[in-house]
């Protein structure tokens, strides 16, 4: 168990690396070339992959201490599928991908709240 929890920390740091290289090619790279409003969804996208970075290296460090409870387990993996469709869907987009993919971006934002309330959860029932 604890090697998945440590892939999951790792993953969280690498997603935080990965926000911060959008970011900086977004404001570089995007911003100007595209729309008001995709640019402020490219924003969001940024944003919430950074903070849902941060809450999967929590779930990963809290799943070390409730090594039991795999709510606390499970939330890490659940936010990291809600980062990949929910930004992931957004970053398709402004890059040109159909409009179907944009279907995605509620999907994972559906992930991103399971994936607390599962930490929560898991947080509350650990031993």
């Amino acid at each position: 168990m604890r090697n998945r929890n440590y892939m999951l920390i790792g993953t969280g740091a690498f997603t935080l690396a990965l926000a911060a290289v959008l970011g900086a090619y977004g404001s570089h790279g995007v911003q100007g070339a595209v729309d008001a409003q995709t640019w402020a969804a490219y924003e969001v996208a940024v944003d919430y992959q950074f903070y849902h970075g941060l809450g999967i290296i929590v779930a990963g460090m809290l799943a070390e201490r409730a090594p039991n409870s795999r709510w606390v387990a499970y939330s890490g993996w659940i936010l990291l599928f809600g980062v990949i469709a929910f930004s992931g869907g957004i970053y398709a987009t402004t890059f040109g991908a159909p409009d179907a993919i944009g279907a995605l971006t509620p999907i994972g934002g559906v992930g991103l709240i399971v994936g607390w309330l599962s930490l929560a959860f898991g947080v509350v029932r650990a031993e």
